[in-house]
């Protein structure tokens, strides 16, 4: 039987997009999953089929160095175990200096994604495409979910990923914001899309999710609802683990949310999400998967921007989701026309992976998306690239491959780039 490590230390997010590469792996065999220790109960209950290993991946605000290496030195059995063992293949999904050290324990031409060759840093070929691919991120279009789970040779169909979303029960499910606070709805602009989807789904519940340190948000948006939809809030802020958060909304009937952890979550159980898109978010990397959610995605020309970079544009992408005319498409999607500058997208799923496909507004770069994919489906999922042109394809094939690609590749990779 094949025995598999998947290395995992990125957040939340992260760990529910790894579905389509895990379940292809336990399909053939053994898996191991090595994720951030405060990670280990949320993704037992994820992946229940694997072997899960805590590592202190994540700093601990204000820690020194005495207590950080101190968190080293208390996972030296879980290095030792994962060292000893006999994995055919190790998937890095991430470059930090620790994924990097793990990557260390291993023969390199047994290991995808992210490597360690003769002490340098190397990266799989399908990385190197990626990260060429970033250059123009609008017309990429390539989901994370599917990155990872096409470094496995087989990967699982994207429709067997995450189940058709359908509601629950549980009543409405906001999810307050996410890490990078501008890629969030502010509470004055996020009341009234509650409570247009309040009275378009018919909802009796409204719960709203969010860390501890959220709760004042959840305060401030409380405040801003009127009387039904305020009675039937319930502020569940800083009130449940991961597990318990899991729970609450695989039980709901429709998730509202920017792109966040809470998000990927809900697809992975099959809950509807609507999702809005702006700032450095872009729904085509890392949108919900699966079929049946839809994402509202802002496409002013400065979008998707660079998280780490301040805006110098007034975060022009956020204003749309507060006018009238937004709204109205959330109570009726088919009958009204969304503000300039956002487009409604559907999900579904193709040959390649998750896909967004426009339904409402206008989406400027649809047809060089298109174009990409098609030319991605040839390259990856070895099907053809249907409406493809020859001639965009050769294009695309000559400004995406370098000569490093195939002159004198490592050990592990042939000549055509692939493992």
């Amino acid at each position: 039987m094949a025995r598999a490590l998947v290395v995992q230390l990125a957040r939340i997010g992260d760990l529910a997009q790894s579905r389509r590469l895990l379940a292809g792996l336990a399909r053939r065999g053994e898996v191991h999953l090595a994720v951030d220790q405060s990670l280990t109960g949320l993704a037992g209950r994820l992946y229940p089929f694997a072997a899960v290993h805590g590592l202190p991946a994540h700093g601990t605000p204000g820690a020194d160095a005495a207590r950080a290496a101190a968190r080293i030195q208390a996972a030296r059995p879980v290095f030792a175990a994962l060292a000893t063992t006999a994995f055919d293949k190790v998937f890095t999904l991430n470059f930090s200096p620790l994924a990097m050290a793990i990557a260390a324990l291993f023969p390199p031409e047994a290991q995808r994604g992210y490597r360690q060759y003769s002490g340098q840093a190397d990266k799989d070929p399908l990385l190197r495409l990626v990260f060429r691919l970033a250059r123009d991120r609008r017309a990429a279009g390539l989901n994370l979910a599917d990155i990872w789970a096409h470094l496995d040779d087989d990967p699982l169909p994207p429709e067997m990923v995450n189940p058709t979303a359908a509601p629950r029960g549980g009543g409405l499910g906001v999810a307050l914001a996410g890490r990078a606070a501008r890629r969030s709805l502010p509470p004055e602009v996020l009341a009234p899309i509650v409570r247009t989807a309040f009275l378009a789904t018919g909802a009796k519940r409204v719960t709203l999710f969010g860390t501890a340190s959220q709760a004042g948000e959840a305060r401030a948006l409380v405040r801003r609802l009127d009387g039904p939809v305020r009675e039937a809030c319930l502020d569940a802020t800083g009130q449940t683990d991961l597990p318990g958060l899991l729970e609450a909304l695989s039980g709901l009937d429709r998730l509202l949310t920017p792109d966040t952890g809470a998000m990927h979550l809900a697809a992975f159980a099959g809950v509807p999400v609507t999702a809005f898109f702006l700032s450095s978010a872009w729904s085509h990397e890392t949108g919900p998967y699966g079929v049946g959610h839809t994402v509202w995605q802002h496409t002013v020309p400065c979008a998707p921007c660079l998280e780490s970079a301040p805006c110098d544009k007034g975060l022009v992408c956020l204003p749309p989701f507060a006018a009238p005319a937004f709204l109205r498409c959330l109570a009726a999607p088919a009958k009204a026309a969304p503000p300039p500058g956002i487009v409604g997208l559907a999900t579904d799923c193709d040959a390649l992976g998750a896909v967004c496909r426009p339904f409402c507004g206008e989406d400027p770069t649809a047809a060089a998306r298109l174009a990409m994919r098609a030319f991605l489906t040839r390259r990856l999922a070895g099907e053809a690239a249907d409406g493809l042109d020859v001639r965009l394809g050769h294009d695309l094939a000559q400004a995406l491959s370098f000569e490093t690609d195939w002159v004198l590749p490592p050990p592990g990779r042939t000549l055509s780039g692939e493992w």
